[in-house]
Parts: C-alpha cells; structure tokens; sequence
C-alpha cells in the first residue's frame, strides 16, 4: 500500500497541475476568440499535447479508483488490517471525485465552448491520438447515473468507516512502514471533504435539484458548478489562483493589504527567503509542519543593476516582468514561476529570513540560480536529489546549496520540507535570520525564539 500511495499522490499532483493548466490555456484562447485572431500552430500544439495529457492522467487515476472500489463491501476489520482497507477506499474515492471535479472544473468550459470543443474532436484523427469518440467517454461517463451511484456508495462508506474515526491519523496503520504517512492521509481527507463532487455526488438527483437536465455539449456544466457552489457552504468562496484548481475556503489574512505590502517591500533584499502558511488551502494539509510554502525573493531592477546582472543571459528574458514588480520565484504545481509580491501575499503567517554574512557575490549567484530553474515543471516525487523538477523547498535547497539544511526521509526518499528551511532561522547563530514575522495576520517580534515557537506549534 506504501506504493499505490506513493503513485497515487503523484499522479493526483499531475491531475491538480493538468486541471490548472487546462483552465489557463482556455481563458487565454477564449481571449484570443473574442479578439478574432487565428489559433497559431503553438496554440494547437498546446491544445493536443494538453489533451493527451488529460486522457493519460485520466486513465491512471480510473484504474485507481476501481483497484479498490470492492474494499467498500464490507466494514473495516480491527487492528492495521482494518486501517489498510480504509487508506485504500479513501485513496479510490479520492481518485473518483477528482475525475468528477476535473470535468467540472476544467473539460466543462470546452466542452461548453462550441469554437475551442471543435479543436479537441479535429486533433491527430489521422494519427489516431485522439478522437471525438474518446471526449464522448469522457462525457458518458461523466453522466452516468450508474458511476455516480457506486461513487456514492464510497463516500457513504467513508462517512462511516473513516470520516468519523481516526481523526489524528485517519488512515495509517500503527506500522513503521507507514509511520511518514499521516500527513499524506489528512491531505486525502482534506481533498475529499472539499471536492465539490463529494457533495453533488452524494446526491441522489443532482442534476434535478440543479434546476434542470444535463446536457454533454450545452453550457450547463458550467452553470451546474456555480448552482453547486451556491448549495454548499464549503463553496462559499470558492477560488482559482495559483493552487492550481485547488480549492481555497477564504482569501488570507494578508491578502489585498497595502500597508503589509508595503511594509514587507521596504525591507525585502535580493536573495531574501519568503515562507507563509496558508491554512485555507488544501496543498497546507499535505505538508508537515507549519510552513507550507517557501519561495525566494530576487529582488527589484535597481537591485539587479547595482549587484552588476541586469544584463546578465539569464536575467535578460525576466526584465519586463522583474520591472512590473514580479520578483517572487517559488515552485507551484503549475511549475517554477515569477510572480507578483501581492499575488504571494494571500496567505496568513509570513516570515522574511534572509542568509547572513551573504557576501555580494554569493547573492548574485544565489539569484541566478533561482532564474535558472524558472519555467521547470513541479516535482511531484519531492525529490530533493535531482535537479530536473523542483518543489518549493528543493528550490531553496538548490539556490542555497552550500548551506546544510535538514532533511528528512518521506515516500521512501531524502527530502526538505518549509519548516526545515525555517529550522535554521531559528537557531541563535545559524545561517539564517528572521527579519520579518507576521502571524495570523499580524506583525510579530522577528527573533529566533518567535521562530522557534512557531515551529514548536507554540
């Protein structure tokens, strides 16, 4: 079961970041509808090589589902027997449900769109990769009123099976084999309790009590989300930013403050470390600890300028952007990106920590670095022992990597998780020092000692 965890986490990550894409990509292509210009041949590259993907994920993540749907015949037995049925029924309904929300989600709008849905049936007929017969499973079984009957029998066994037990540790047997595994089981709770399908699923007419019959090529897939989020108090703000798709149940308490921008820029040096915690978001359930993300901050043009590498071949393609003040590089599940103070301001808890005695030449490469990765695609193994993806704090890892930082054995592989980043800010002389705390939405002491507690989950 370690390893069906294992591959389940990692394809349920390329779905999340394959959902977000698909949403992106339609938004941008609507845009250029609306503005009557031609699709370039990119443009279509991106619409089959996105297509393909979505079938890919889509067929792993349908195995998955029914590996273990017969697990919900019977009630859990006692003891890591018993526990290991329950991971298992979890880890199928949560492969269900996230088919469900990614056709609500992501298929609907072109599915709905009748311009961008002509593209996806015309893709490679002559190669075969791709057909509208194929998009036509993926409508039926969307519809069927017999899938959506066994996916609401998974989820009346998880409502009575795992959702009222075990609420520490919901699903790891009490076996050292799966001892690292308590936080990828909470984050799989987590996943199914806010899928919106989990909630329109368990209905027995959803498309009746939305107010009218389905339809696979009308808008109606679209209108059925937005009546969902209306019905469920889990979606009374329910948004897409850059969780990928993931739902978020608030804004953060920092989120559109001016004054804590401000404040936080004033301070802010090119090299900077930047770590937050977001508790309304399900990614936070998935991390260990209380830092759920860490980017670093590459500082402004001036900046740039005065260390001697605004003209330098890797900052060269980053300019416009570095000038627009997007100068946050961090690791998403959409892939390494730049962007904006502000846009990573959505959070609750921030801390600014920064490397010290960071002689001028170390921080330029330490900025280059970070360049270096931009535009890689997220790690979904956390493994922080290649190079070729990168996860948050593999990224901070590798920007940094003369420094010894922690690390810690996780799905049966070295990795770094925010808070042991954090751990070397709260050592007294270690390498790293806060200059900058908010918690809770509120400016705190920036000591060792507050960062320690922090930590401590004092």
């Amino acid at each position: 079961m370690v390893r069906v965890l294992e591959n389940y986490l990692a394809h349920s990550g390329k779905a999340l970041s394959m959902r977000s894409g698909a949403i992106a990509l339609y938004h941008e292509l609507r845009a250029k509808k609306a503005r009557k210009e031609a699709l370039s041949g990119h443009d279509l590259q991106r619409i089959r090589d996105g297509a393909l993907t979505l079938i890919e994920e889509r067929q792993a993540l349908l195995d998955t589902a029914l590996a273990y749907e017969c697990w919900t015949a019977s009630a859990p037995a006692a003891g890591v027997p018993g526990k290991i049925q329950r991971l298992g029924v979890l880890i199928s309904l949560s492969s269900a449900l996230m088919l469900y929300d990614n056709y609500l989600m992501a298929i609907s709008l072109w599915q709905g769109d009748k311009d961008l849905r002509r593209h996806l049936n015309q893709m490679d007929l002559g190669e075969g990769l791709l057909s509208a017969e194929e998009l036509q499973r993926v409508n039926q079984m969307f519809t069927s009123a017999d899938n959506r009957r066994r996916v609401r029998s998974a989820i009346q066994w998880y409502r009575q099976h795992v959702a009222e037990t075990d609420k520490a540790n919901p699903c790891a047997p009490a076996d050292a084999e799966f001892a690292d595994y308590a936080p990828a089981c909470r984050y799989l709770r987590t996943f199914v309790e806010q899928s919106p399908s989990f909630h329109m699923v368990a209905k027995r007419r959803p498309f009746k009590i939305m107010g009218q019959t389905f339809e696979i090529f009308g808008n109606l897939a679209q209108d059925a989300l937005f009546r969902l989020q209306r019905e469920s108090a889990h979606f009374s703000s329910l948004l897409f930013g850059n969780t990928v798709g993931l739902v978020e149940t608030r804004h953060g308490k920092l989120y559109q403050q001016p004054v804590v921008e401000k404040d936080i820029a004033r301070v802010l040096q090119a090299g900077d470390i930047l770590l937050e915690k977001t508790p309304f978001r399900l990614t936070d359930a998935f991390i260990p600890g209380h830092w759920g993300h860490v980017a670093v901050w590459i500082g402004t043009k001036e900046e740039l300028e005065e260390l001697g590498i605004w003209t330098h071949p890797l900052v060269v393609p980053h300019q416009a952007a570095i000038r627009s003040g997007r100068g946050v590089v961090e690791a998403l599940r959409s892939g390494v990106e730049i962007n904006a103070l502000a846009r990573f301001l959505n959070v609750d808890d921030l801390a600014v920590v920064r490397m010290v005695e960071l002689p001028p030449e170390k921080r330029r490469a330490a900025i280059l670095e970070a360049l270096r990765h931009v535009g890689k695609a997220y790690d979904f193994n956390f493994d922080v022992e290649s190079t070729d993806r990168i996860f948050c704090s593999k990224l901070i890892y590798l920007v940094y990597g003369d420094t010894n930082w922690p690390t810690s054995r996780f799905l049966n592989r070295f990795t770094i998780s925010p808070d042991n980043i954090a751990q070397r800010a709260a050592e007294t002389q270690g390498p790293l020092t806060p200059i900058l705390i908010y918690r809770d939405g509120r400016k705190t002491p920036a000591t060792p000692e507050a960062m320690a507690r922090l930590l401590s989950g004092s």
